[in-house]
């Protein structure tokens, strides 16, 4: 009665396992909040709290306009939708269900598809969060215009992948030591609440400040974004491919990483 039933095909174990990441992604979903409305409210509220927050340190530190000619809110916005992505994919992958976890021992389930599934988890509740407080801030307080949609909108998924590239690291090799990864991947997402250059222009950054962030693919994907962004902002000082590189060069580590713990794991690792 128990019996699992078997794949015939390639179709067939591409729909089966489509079919677990969605119905894992759902749950992922539920599992912050029954209702549905109540969990993307709670998303569209954090980033609202950060936008506020941001808004009246500017304003206390006597910066009312956009270092970029174009409105203030929409420069704020781009760094912090951006930033908000990255990081909860950073904490999300990292304390996904590993290959060591009870769900594991269920035949149909697998490590890439609680990976997918926490990744999608986060894509969704942020790309409705972001679109949500846009459309309100375009319908009810004044009309923004973005230069290049399509372009601001890659920029996003890449913040999103990176963020979940790095993330996988910190999975796997929290598996061997999980109090020193948990450590390390709290300070890397707080540093980056500077490191990100949410709050900067390239552009206008000395060179001794821009070797301080160069280093960081997110302050190279904000920065671009908001050339996507604003017409009159041309980004000299970023790049985009060197974000991709280092999330193609993140994602085959954490996947190596992965690999070796999954043929490593022991049951003794949950031993108290």
């Amino acid at each position: 009665m128990f019996v699992q039933p078997r794949n015939r095909n390639l179709a067939q174990a591409a729909f089966s396992t489509l079919a677990l990441i969605y119905h894992q992604t759902v749950h992922n979903l539920r599992s912050s909040h029954s209702n549905a409305v109540v969990g993307l409210a709670m998303s569209v509220g954090q980033a609202l709290a950060m936008v506020a927050g941001f808004y009246m340190m500017f304003h206390v530190m006597g910066v009312q306009r956009s270092p970029i000619r174009g409105d203030f809110i929409v420069f704020l916005m781009t760094g912090i939708f951006l930033f908000m992505t990255h990081a909860k994919a950073i904490g999300a992958m990292t304390g996904a269900a590993n290959s060591t976890s009870a769900m594991m021992k269920h035949e149909p389930m697998n490590t890439a598809v609680t990976i997918s599934s926490t990744g999608l988890t986060v894509l969704y509740q942020e790309t409705l969060a972001s679109i949500v407080i846009l459309w309100t801030y375009h319908a009810l307080v004044t009309p923004i215009h973005i230069e290049n949609l399509q372009g601001l909108a890659g920029m996003f998924l890449l913040a999103w992948a990176s963020g979940c590239a790095i993330g996988m690291i910190f999975m796997s090799a929290k598996q061997w030591w999980p109090a020193g990864i948990s450590i390390i991947s709290s300070f890397y997402q707080r540093i980056n609440m500077i490191a990100s250059g949410k709050m900067f222009v390239a552009n206008v950054l000395p060179t001794m400040m821009l070797n301080m962030f160069d280093w960081n693919p997110l302050f190279h994907v904000i920065d671009q974004a908001r050339g996507y962004a604003f017409i009159n902002y041309s980004p000299r000082n970023s790049n985009w491919e060197y974000a991709v590189w280092f999330t193609l060069a993140c994602l085959m580590i954490g996947l190596m990483l992965e690999f070796v713990t999954r043929n490593a794991r022991s049951l003794s690792w949950s031993a108290r």
